[in-house]
């Protein structure tokens, strides 16, 4: 190999971490701007949360079919079309007069989300082959995979304290052109060796089964279990999922192949990463919660007091990955990742009115910033480690499906029992300011209890799935994509 081409690889990478980080830190950063948006368009409490959902949804329902035409039409077309309908959706999204067309712009970013992360994901697995590169990479991906939600914290609270809450849309536009630069610059447009047809019939039952569990679960987070359209929704989906497998057992060219999802190591990577995904919106969204209501913190101070997370979650992510998994496998620094990540959020449940940060916060955060990156990005290197390639874009798919369902499941459950926690706290009590403090701090420590509980479950699943053991080089892998 050329030297020109290894150094083409890392700015392969490059091009992927923007792309990468751009779509991750959108959550985080919309939803500091939520309030201030609102505000400006007039929209109501109960429509807010469509400016969530609306994104969520789309995403979490096409990412399957994302991935799957990544995989039959090019990677790369697949890769800047995402980026492309992106960057148009945020600008729409950041121009927006009424709460409709941003709403309508948060779906759009969807859509092309689910082209873009699978596409990203599977590049960097068919880019790099090579076990120790492999694992540099996919620290790096998985570091901005981990840190993504904490810098949208800061970035958006900077943007909407300096700028406006519009530039928390507009800024993706900036991420879209570099990346999209550099994507055209770098990645080489490979036509697949054989086309087969699209599974329709597959598409239709898990796109239709995705969206009515996340719509579920979101609509449990805001009308509560007894809504009979959660219930609904969430049967079914676990219905048309359950018609989907069984479709793609008897179609000639299905859209999820079994065998990516059939394999131990794999299944235990994606309970991995929905496992982290619920556990990264408790901390950060409950945490966010006690900083600015109970200690009153801006949102600017909120994302400074995130960043040892960050950093955590990076030098973790990128040491661990690329050095220890090389020497022991997957399997202990991922079963790891989730007990350090169960301590610190047990160590969470000890944070009261009057806690100090370097005292009581910031231990805590450092070590969930550690668990997390030691789990995402062994997790993500081990679920898309030796797929064959024509199937690298549904299995990188799988991985920010398992990612959007945990997340949603975990928003809909701490959402819920957090609120029932600050109930109970308040029957029987005056709704005085320190009673409504304390109610508040009730119901963060359940999150983060049953956010523990979360972690202490992955850290037995995965223990007894995932593999054991140096990954093995396969030498037919497909190779660097460079010209």
């Amino acid at each position: 190999m050329t030297e020109t081409a290894h150094g083409r690889r890392w700015l392969i990478l490059a091009v992927l971490g923007v792309a990468q980080l751009m779509v991750v830190l959108d959550a985080t950063i919309v939803n500091i701007a939520l309030p201030t948006a609102q505000q400006d368009l007039g929209f109501s409490d109960a429509d807010r949360q469509w400016v969530i959902t609306a994104y969520a949804l789309a995403f979490g329902s096409l990412l399957l079919l994302g991935g799957r035409i990544a995989d039959l039409f090019g990677r790369k077309n697949t890769f800047l079309t995402g980026l492309a309908g992106f960057a148009i959706a945020s600008a729409l999204g950041g121009a927006a007069p009424n709460f409709e067309t941003l709403v309508a712009a948060r779906a759009l970013q969807g859509i092309f989300g689910a082209l873009l992360a699978p596409a990203a994901l599977s590049l960097l697995t068919t880019t790099f082959t090579d076990p120790a590169e492999r694992g540099k990479a996919f620290g790096i991906f998985g570091a901005l995979a981990g840190g993504g939600g904490g810098i949208g914290l800061l970035l958006g609270g900077v943007l909407t304290e300096h700028l406006s809450w519009r530039w928390c849309l507009y800024v993706n536009l900036i991420f879209a052109a570099v990346a999209f630069a550099g994507g055209v610059a770098f990645l080489s447009r490979q036509r697949p060796a054989h086309r087969p047809a699209l599974d329709i019939p597959g598409v239709i039952t898990v796109s239709a089964g995705l969206f009515g569990l996340v719509y579920g679960f979101a609509n449990a987070e805001t009308e509560g279990w007894s809504d009979p359209m959660c219930w609904g929704f969430l049967a079914a989906g676990v219905v048309l999922v359950a018609v989907f497998v069984v479709l793609q057992t008897r179609v000639p060219h299905p859209l999820l192949p079994l065998r990516v999802i059939l394999d131990r190591g794999r299944a235990g990577s994606y309970i991995a990463v929905a496992v982290s995904g619920a556990g990264i919106f408790g901390v950060s969204l409950f945490l966010t919660y006690y900083l600015q209501a109970v200690r009153g913190y801006s949102p600017v101070e909120t994302g400074l007091a995130f960043l040892p997370q960050i950093g955590g979650t990076m030098l973790a992510a990128t040491t661990g990955n690329a050095v220890l998994v090389r020497r022991f496998g997957a399997r202990p620094l991922v079963t790891l990742g989730m007990v350090l990540s169960g301590l610190g959020m047990v160590w969470m449940t000890l944070l009261e009115a009057d806690s100090a940060y370097a005292a009581h916060v910031l231990p805590p955060l450092i070590t969930l910033g550690l668990g997390f990156g030691l789990i995402i990005a062994p997790a993500m290197s081990t679920a898309t480690s030796g797929v064959d390639p024509a199937d690298a874009g549904v299995a990188s798919a799988t991985v920010n499906t398992s990612q959007q369902v945990g997340g949603s499941i975990g928003t809909a459950l701490l959402n819920t029992l957090a609120a029932s926690a600050a109930a109970d706290y308040l029957t029987g009590r005056q709704p005085t300011a320190d009673a409504i403090i304390q109610s508040q701090l009730a119901s963060y420590h359940t999150a983060f209890w049953w956010t523990a509980a979360f972690f202490a479950v992955g850290a037995i699943t995965c223990g007894l799935l995932l593999p054991s053991g140096r990954p093995i080089h396969d030498p037919d892998a497909e190779p660097a994509l460079v010209h």
